[in-house]
């Protein structure tokens, strides 16, 4: 009979990595005696699901099993599928819970009013029908900030931290992150022939909504500009500078990668959309204005390439394996030692486990003045002795 029953979901964006976590813990489960239970689409496996209800349960609560999880870390993606559900937020209510009493949220903003409702006490209510002694909850800083608050609820969770853009508080690599930079090496190595050939300026836009880790580290190995929110830069310095590389180039060509996020004095990025579960709206492409800003301002052509969601999909690198499967143990021996409230991570380049992050501290970022040459709009190359492998501190 199992000593503990574990629940596990991913939350937010897919990244590859996250099926490696689910087979190590549920390899790992099966070894100490612990049963291992799924939770499919982040947290709208805790707030969407009818217990009463076989399809509903079906549809939300998968038992994970050797056999199940066998083959799943060959793959990218989630095998327990994703949404960007927030409990605490809810825009509608499940049908089944239509008419209850939940905490209720009125803002009214440019005439219309939005309401949303805290669920929590019924997520607290399935976890305890469905008997989970500990939930894994692997996410971005959204996802974790439900988990923070679960955590304050009693509930005992492990937090595990994956996003491409490497930005959650108290751990210097997320899972994700080794893939995508992998991923926009490659495909900005593979490009440099089409810009080249037409003798352009290529412009590549990475994912990084409030931080630059995924455009900075991409131009740190492959020796380009990069824009990161971090830092406004100016605009006609950055022009001259591209202008300047591409003269310099015996094949008459330039580049830079920006972070989605990224903006230069007197321009802000436009967003477009209803705001997500956690008050996010999707961002316009940085990269076609400032291709447009180039083409007005030196009649230079240019090559605009959005790299974003395809350096999350596919298998991952070794890294993110490695890491993945590491944080997945490492989940298992906080449970053993009955530790909850706690994130695995990694500090000073070794693992270790942290608090869940506080909500309120928001995404980390880059360190400007030790990671970004704000004269030059490159990566900062210098002063990397004795500093951790991923070239940061938490």
């Amino acid at each position: 009979m199992a000593t503990k029953r574990i629940g596990i979901l991913t939350g937010g964006g897919d990244v590859p990595g996250l099926n490696s976590v689910i087979k190590g813990v549920v390899y790992r489960g099966s070894e100490i005696g612990c049963e291992v239970v799924g939770i499919r689409r982040g947290w709208e496996g805790l707030t969407h699901v009818n217990l009463a209800d076989p399809n509903s349960r079906a549809r939300y609560i998968l038992p994970l099993n050797r056999e199940n999880t066998r083959t799943i870390d060959r793959t990218g993606g989630t095998f327990l599928h994703t949404t960007r559900t927030n409990p605490a937020k809810m825009k509608k209510l499940p049908e089944h819970l239509q008419g209850l009493d939940f905490p209720k949220t009125e803002v009214t903003k440019d005439g219309a009013t939005t309401v949303t409702w805290d669920v929590t006490s019924q997520v607290l209510k399935n976890l305890d029908a469905l008997k989970i002694d500990y939930l894994i909850a692997i996410g971005g800083d959204d996802t974790l900030s439900y988990a923070a608050r679960l955590d304050k609820e009693g509930v005992k969770v492990i937090a595990i931290p994956k996003t491409m853009d490497n930005d959650v508080q108290h751990t210097e690599y997320c899972i994700g992150f080794s893939t995508a930079i992998t991923r926009a090496t490659d495909a900005i190595q593979r490009q440099r022939t089409t810009v080249g050939s037409h003798e352009r300026i290529g412009i590549f836009r990475v994912f990084g909504r409030d931080a630059g880790h995924t455009a900075l580290y991409t131009a740190y190995v492959t020796s380009i500009r990069c824009c990161i929110p971090e830092y406004k830069v100016n605009l006609e310095k950055l022009i001259e500078l591209l202008i300047t590389d591409k003269r310099n180039n015996p094949s008459n060509y330039a580049l830079v990668v920006l972070s989605e996020g990224a903006e230069w004095e007197g321009y802000t990025v436009r967003e477009y959309g209803e705001p997500d579960a956690y008050g996010h709206r999707k961002k316009m492409s940085v990269a076609e204005d400032l291709s447009e800003e180039i083409k007005r301002r030196t009649g230079e052509e240019t090559v605009v390439s959005d790299l974003t969601y395809d350096l999350r999909s596919g298998e991952p690198d070794f890294l993110d394996k490695l890491v993945s499967f590491t944080f997945g143990n490492m989940a298992l021996d906080c449970i053993q030692n009955n530790q909850s409230g706690v994130m695995t991570a990694i500090v000073n380049g070794c693992y270790t486990t942290v608090p869940i992050p506080d909500p309120k501290l928001g995404p980390r970022k880059v360190d400007v003045a030790t990671m970004y040459n704000t004269e030059r709009y490159r990566p900062n190359y210098t002063g990397k002795l004795g500093v951790p492998i991923f070239l940061t501190r938490a």
